[in-house]
């Protein structure tokens, strides 16, 4: 069985299809819904392994001829980088990619965001399709058009908006991940549920660890909540001028932590946005925005599932408060120099604030985390 969840954007409107062996079903459905396109599969070392042959076999068997072999990129986060993004472009190029010419990002959000922001930026931009096979990728990073690459500067820092022609959420490919990833993403997931669907976050706590421990039912239902509300946020605020901000919760936080991190593998960008979240909410509380206690069952639920949700979870040389505060000012969501955060009046009750206090954020940094 197979969900469909629609992003309303006029024109570029598209669906996101849910469901188990859509990876091997793509052929026939990119025959079906944009014919006579020379397609280019781009993916990384790491799914390749897993998914890159039952997807060219679908291709295969549906007619759909690739043109030139797969682009297959190194796995990892530093893929995301100003070298790699070259090189993606100039092998396009090279193959003598036209308009008609569809990319298909067969991967999790690093292959996503580079693929994506290739197609918007080769020959000033053709069409691409998501096909993510990570749960974050899934919930967040596949839906919405946000692509890029990251800057010795920061994360994300350079890209564009170019929406999909469609997504393809196989959630089978769940099956494959390492436990560390799945729950990474599972951090997204929590996210919606904060900013503004607290009886989702109820679900959640209570069938969280069936989703982690495979549990295909409940994988099914928590990635069609996370795209419907993605979905809904980005139809309204395709640019993030107001409303989609909200999406950052817990990432400028954990962008930060990211960054200290140098994107080594060390912290993974859902494990991040995980003490993000309780950062966030821990400002909120010291700010008298909300009780403490919205901090304290956020990082509960984030601990009974295994996420890490204390600054002490990541080594000491990554949380010097001066540094962080430093990366946040590098933050996309600065404005002239001031700091942008999403913080909560409680669960499910986020919202925009802006200029808030560094000296704030720096008090509660140093002071850590709570006994």
């Amino acid at each position: 069985m197979t969900d469909t969840v629609r992003v309303e954007l006029g024109p570029r409107s598209y669906d996101i299809l849910i469901g188990p062996g859509l990876i091997a079903r793509a052929g026939g459905i990119l025959a079906g819904a944009l014919p006579g396109r020379r397609i280019v599969p781009v993916t990384d070392e790491a799914v390749a392994r897993f998914h890159l042959e039952p997807l060219l076999r679908g291709l295969r068997d549906a007619g759909v001829t690739p043109q030139g072999e797969p682009v297959v990129l190194p796995a990892g986060e530093r893929t995301k980088s100003f070298a790699q993004f070259e090189n993606l472009l100039e092998e396009l190029l090279g193959r003598g990619i036209d308009r008609s010419t569809l990319l298909l990002a067969l991967g999790g959000g690093v292959v996503g965001d580079l693929a994506g922001f290739a197609a918007a930026t080769a020959l000033r931009g053709i069409d691409f399709v998501q096909v993510p096979t990570t749960l974050l990728s899934q919930v967040d990073s596949s839906v919405g058009g946000k692509t890029g690459i990251n800057s010795r500067h920061g994360k994300n820092l350079v890209g564009a908006f170019h929406q999909p022609r469609l997504v393809l959420a196989d959630t089978a490919a769940l099956d494959t991940l390492p436990p560390r990833e799945l729950l990474a993403g599972y951090a997204e997931v929590v996210k919606y549920g904060l900013i503004d669907d607290p009886a989702f976050f109820g679900w959640l706590e209570d069938n969280g660890r069936h989703l982690i421990d495979g549990d295909a039912a409940a994988r099914t239902a928590a990635i069609r909540a996370s795209c419907a509300a993605k979905a809904r946020i980005v139809g309204a605020d395709e640019r993030e001028s107001a409303e989609r901000a909200l999406l950052n919760l817990g990432h400028t936080f954990g962008h930060a932590l990211e960054a200290a991190a140098g994107y080594d593998g060390t912290l993974l960008h859902g494990e991040a946005v995980a003490i993000g979240m309780v950062l966030a909410f821990r400002l909120s509380a010291r700010l008298g925005l909300c009780a403490a206690e919205d901090e304290a069952r956020v990082a509960r639920h984030l601990r009974s599932v295994g996420l890490p949700h204390r600054l002490a979870d990541v080594p000491e040389a990554m949380r010097v408060p001066e540094e962080l505060l430093a990366h946040m000012g590098k933050d996309k969501k600065t404005r002239q120099g001031s700091l942008t955060f999403v913080l909560a009046r409680g669960i499910g009750r986020s919202f925009v604030a802006k200029d808030v206090d560094p000296e704030a954020v720096l008090r509660m940094l140093r002071d850590g985390d709570p006994a």
